[in-house]
């Protein structure tokens, strides 16, 4: 089967970054599906693998955001059929989705919404198991309609994962949604997904609160350069607030959260499958109430831009444009 790997971590992309290859076709065993891939994103995580992790041997295949049907089935497997049409962000210990065929465990598998093509169903899975993760797990947020009204600061809200997290706490919970946002394009982005204000990050955010009559916050979600804003953030959240990140800063000095009593939760949406935890399965259930909220309606797709097919140059192509840190919603890219 056609792949794209590389050889050697490359932290400054080049030509010679990633290579196409041919590698021998899977077999589905256990819980796994064979998944003929129809489309992809790419994510942070793409990117920050290739620039570090060197493969022992051989070549390694990354890419964590895929919708494609299924072709073979493991023993195991109860939740799919031959011929479902699927969606998967993957497992962060095996071979990716950069490959015409990949092997995923069906527990971290959803169909995909049927109203989606096929690229704007793969911008959803990696971000999305991220919010929902985030809101529903770490953060524990009510979704019941008369649950307690509070707000939350989205920091870095205009990229994948605040993209896809703004519109979930807007339409499953009760909370006064901010995000942040530094170019005018992405203001009109965030307006469009449902924030009920933006504000500049490279600016002041206490002093912009304080403009916007807001009060502290009683959530902060910080989605980026969390080392930086980290002093704006004590400053503007309440006191027993909640922060909740999931980059991986420089350096994070936790003592700054004592005085105000702040709780930290992180949220790594590999975790699940990465240890094989008993509730795995949890990541299938909320891509499946996920593919229900898109169809009928209520959450749209992320997708950004459209790069083309799946090759060599156009993998490039969205790694810089990750890198660049320029990107509003996702990148995919489609068919081999």
């Amino acid at each position: 089967m056609k792949a794209i790997g590389y050889q050697a971590a490359t932290k400054t992309l080049s030509d010679n970054s990633f290579e196409a290859i041919e590698l021998p076709m899977p077999t589905a065993q256990g819980h796994d599906l064979l998944v003929e891939v129809k489309a992809i994103s790419v994510n942070p995580v793409d990117a920050k693998i290739r620039a570090n992790v060197t493969p022992e041997h051989g070549h390694k295949v990354i890419g964590w955001d895929a919708v494609g049907i299924v072709k073979a089935v493991g023993d195991d497997v109860s939740l799919f059929n031959v011929g479902d049409r699927v969606y998967y962000a993957g497992d962060l210990t095996r071979s990716g989705s950069n490959a015409e065929f990949q092997l995923v465990d069906e527990r971290i598998v959803g169909k995909a919404p049927a109203s989606l093509s096929n690229p704007e169903a793969a911008a959803l899975p990696l971000t999305s198991i991220t919010a929902w993760e985030l809101l529903f797990d770490r953060l524990q947020l009510s979704r019941a309609k008369d649950a307690k009204p509070a707000s939350l600061l989205v920091i870095g809200a205009a990229g994948g994962v605040g993209s896809i997290l703004v519109q979930l706490a807007k339409q499953l919970t009760n909370l006064t949604v901010v995000g942040t946002a530094s170019r005018p394009q992405s203001v009109i982005w965030l307006k469009e997904l449902g924030a009920d204000h933006v504000l500049d990050h490279s600016q002041s955010l206490d002093t912009q609160r304080i403009e916007h009559k807001l009060a502290e916050f009683d959530l902060v979600v910080s989605l980026t350069h969390t080392d930086q804003h980290l002093d704006e953030i004590i400053k503007v959240i309440k006191p027993q607030g909640k922060l909740a990140l999931i980059d991986d800063p420089a350096s994070f000095d936790i003592l700054k959260l004592k005085r105000k009593s702040i709780s930290l939760h992180w949220e790594f949406m590999y975790t699940r499958s990465m240890f094989q935890t008993d509730d795995m399965i949890a990541q299938h259930q909320l891509l499946t109430e996920l593919a229900d909220l898109v169809d009928n309606g209520t959450i749209k797709t992320t997708l950004g831009q459209h790069l083309g097919k799946i090759n060599v140059e156009n993998l490039l192509k969205a790694h810089a444009i990750l890198e660049s840190h320029q990107s509003r919603g996702k990148l995919v890219l489609e068919g081999f």
